[in-house]
């Protein structure tokens, strides 16, 4: 029987902690990413969303992102390699401390926006990363896009890793994901996220914006909280798949 990950990112948006959105996406998942202070998040985000993963046996990972609130760590920002690193360890340890006070250990590490996007093809920046995480400890798997250089330095490195797709996004032809500037880079139709999320794990393979295939090997598939619609994205995703006799399992060291 084949085998799937689905992750989403979460303590990123108040609101959705308070109205039980957050909650409401967890029966879907099988491992959460949560911010720890950089683009989102702070101690009692962190402390909530955990309780909240610990319901629903949930595997809990790191999910930091430059330190720039305003713009989300969406912005690309020129940051020393130094600076990056202790930015990372700093946010890791912050969710590693709060996680262990309620007995539980985190399981991944996966940047977040613009560190992920730009440490694809980075690999000084995917480097500066792995050093930060390395600080904290390396017996802890890194996630990265499928396909890219920054999988092979995070190995490098001595990390397990594991390849990401998205099921809530959509592929240029060179396998990288469709920039959030432009209108159809979500995927906002539950039945079409999917499809993408059976393909990907059933064949390796994503249908691009313009019709090509590209091949996308992965561990994990991401669905993203904040996706207009979500739940439902989410709730389809994790149903098509099942009804695929696909174990939904999280990912481990």
């Amino acid at each position: 029987m084949k085998r799937i990950d689905l992750n989403c990112d979460m303590g990123e948006l108040p609101q959705a902690i308070a109205d039980g959105t957050q909650e409401a996406l967890m029966p879907s998942f099988t491992s959460i990413n949560i911010a720890c202070g950089g683009h989102a998040g702070d101690a009692q985000t962190m402390q909530t969303t955990i309780e909240q993963a610990l319901r629903w046996n949930l595997s809990i990972g790191a999910h930091p992102g430059y330190p720039d609130r305003a713009n989300f760590g969406r912005a690309e920002l020129s940051l020393s390699p130094e600076a990056i690193a202790d930015s990372v360890y700093q946010q890791v340890r912050a969710l590693a401390e709060i996680a262990a006070r309620n007995h539980v250990s985190l399981t991944h590490v996966k940047p977040h926006g613009a560190l992920y996007n730009q440490a694809v093809n980075n690999r000084q920046l995917a480097n500066a990363i792995a050093t930060g995480v390395a600080k904290w400890k390396t017996d802890i798997v890194l996630v990265g896009l499928a396909g890219s250089p920054m999988l092979d330095v995070f190995r490098e490195a001595g990390f397990p890793v594991a390849a990401e797709a998205f099921a809530d996004r959509r592929y240029e032809p060179d396998a990288t994901l469709r920039s959030r500037k432009h209108e159809d880079a979500l995927i906002h139709d539950p039945a079409e996220a999917g499809r993408q999320a059976l393909s990907i794990v059933e064949q390796g393979i994503v249908v691009t914006r313009d019709g090509s295939k590209v091949t996308v090997s992965a561990q994990t598939i991401c669905i993203h909280g904040d996706t207009p619609g979500a739940v439902q994205i989410a709730a389809t995703v994790a149903q098509t798949l099942r009804q695929a006799d696909i174990r939904l399992a999280p990912l481990s060291p």
